[in-house]
């Protein structure tokens, strides 16, 4: 079935190029978008634009049909008796999916719609393949994320996501520019994994015969910033992590990294609030609706990590290694230890699973009181050397940001590197960034925000694929096909 409509297009494509029809245009001085037709309608008024088109209905000597483009779609109508009888004959083998440009002025059907009566019609980009009908997209979820660009042209909600989705990283960039911070780019490609804890992708450099990993997060080089004396730094970063993939992660991620010399973690805390608010003030928000949650804006609360753990597992931060083993155990939690050892990243893990299942309050949430041990590139606090000043904000169940009062001392660096290296059976330390650390860097605040899962939250979607133009997905066995009956139409059958 597919290739027979596959092939009555071809046909049409064939019949228009014998007849010299460019089927692939080049520049067209669109001046007008759809948006801008509505809303400046003018009778008689000429405009020029472009579009998909994405209906199509021919009556004896007239047709009619809609093009979209960003802003919308708007109806064009082709007269006979207007565009004339030859160019009529061959714009009558137009489908459904083709892109053309049309000059023609404005007028009201009797229905009171805006309409373009074409005076001249361009062939712009001839579809082969039909697109998915209107009224039901595309049904298969997988191939919504493998062939994005239909689930653009069919879902209006789901484009507007990512218009959300630019909107908000452009926003933080103009709330920290206001702020007299500097964005700056640094490398995607490290000759050792760190600056947090996460499985690296591995690659190697031909030219120098060396082997390479995708950055697990920027920190290392940002901080290498302070100690240069740019005090006030942010990146909005692509990172990479070699792990599983859920409805919360995917192994390419954008993150933004802030980093504020002469700040701490409550500078942080106030940080991300403000970006936060300021986000819900330009989309007019002052709640988030996610899934079953109403998250009030309005009240943000702080809630100490080692009480959780001292309620929900019995754990101290002072008990041993094999005291947390079992304790574990005895609450039924399911372990994969690695040497007899219980690692970093696990508890990491373990913990933020299970701290977001009892977070999924109606308002935002700020952990802290994190255990120095997690925390290797934090400071301690002074009155209690067994918690780090560092905190993460759990919004909608899911950590949103995390931010620590960096560690500025070179020798106790050193020593917590040594320890996370002997924790996860890995000999190698960042000496490059210790010795940085040695020329002296300011004391400082960093804070890092999920973009993905913050656009989750302003945007109402249940999985991080929904906010990624491209997920990663599993590799194809074959082709995805679409029931050609449900799914897709050509142009005869989406006559309105």
């Amino acid at each position: 079935m597919i290739d027979e409509l596959m092939q009555q297009r071809i046909k049409k494509l064939e019949d228009l190029k014998n007849e010299g029809i460019c089927l692939y245009g080049g520049h067209f001085p669109k001046t007008h978008t759809a948006l801008w037709i509505k809303e400046n309608f003018k009778e008689k008024l000429s405009v020029c634009t472009a579009g998909r088109i994405v209906a199509l209905r021919a009556h004896g000597k007239s047709i009619f049909g809609d093009i979209k483009d960003n802003s919308g779609k708007v109806q064009f109508y082709i007269k006979k008796d207007t565009i004339g009888e030859d160019i009529f004959a061959v714009l009558k083998k137009l489908d459904v999916g083709d892109i053309i440009g049309l000059n023609g002025e404005l007028f009201l059907t009797r229905t009171n719609e805006v309409t373009v009566l074409a005076h001249k019609v361009e062939l712009l980009s001839k579809s082969m393949r039909s697109l998915p009908e209107k009224w039901h997209g595309l049904k298969d979820v997988e191939l919504r994320y493998r062939k994005r660009y239909l689930d653009l042209i069919s879902n209006e909600e789901i484009k507007n996501v990512f218009f959300t989705r630019s909107r908000i990283i452009r926003e933080i960039r103009k709330f920290l520019d206001n702020q007299d911070y500097l964005e700056v780019e640094t490398p995607m490609m490290h000759s050792m994994a760190g600056g947090a804890a996460g499985k690296p992708f591995k690659t190697h450099l031909e030219a120098l015969n060396m082997d390479l990993f995708l950055r697990i997060a920027p920190e290392l080089y940002l901080k290498k910033l302070l100690v240069g004396d740019m005090e006030r730094v942010y990146e909005i970063n692509r990172s990479f992590r070699n792990e599983g993939l859920s409805t919360k992660h995917n192994p390419e991620f954008t993150m933004l990294e802030v980093y504020t010399a002469y700040a701490d973690y409550k500078d942080m805390m106030s940080l991300v609030k403000g970006i936060i608010m300021h986000i819900a003030e330009v989309l007019e928000k002052k709640e988030l609706v996610f899934g079953t949650q109403t998250i009030d804006l309005s009240n943000w609360e702080e809630i100490s990590f080692a009480q959780l753990m001292r309620d929900n597992f019995d754990i101290n931060p002072d008990d041993a290694e094999e005291v947390w083993l079992e304790k574990l155990k005895k609450k039924g939690v399911k372990m994969e230890l690695k040497e007899g050892k219980i690692s970093r990243t696990f508890i990491l893990n373990l913990v933020s699973d299970l701290i977001e299942e009892k977070l999924e309050t109606n308002h935002p949430v700020f952990i802290t009181d994190m255990y120095t041990e997690l925390c290797p590139l934090a400071k301690k606090k002074k009155d209690d050397p067994l918690i780090s000043e560092r905190f993460e904000l759990f919004m909608g169940g899911m950590e949103v940001a995390n931010a620590y009062s960096e560690l500025n001392d070179p020798r106790e660096q050193r020593e917590r590197f040594l320890a996370q290296a002997k924790d996860e059976c890995c000999p190698n330390i960042d000496e490059s960034f210790v010795e940085a650390l040695e020329y002296g860097m300011p004391p400082a605040g960093g804070l890092g925000i999920g973009i993905d899962r913050l656009v989750m939250l302003f945007t109402n979607q249940s999985s991080i694929k929904d906010v990624i133009l491209f997920p990663q997905l599993k590799a194809e066995i074959q082709d995805c096909v679409v029931d050609q009956e449900q799914s897709l139409c050509d142009s005869d059958s989406c006559i309105e």
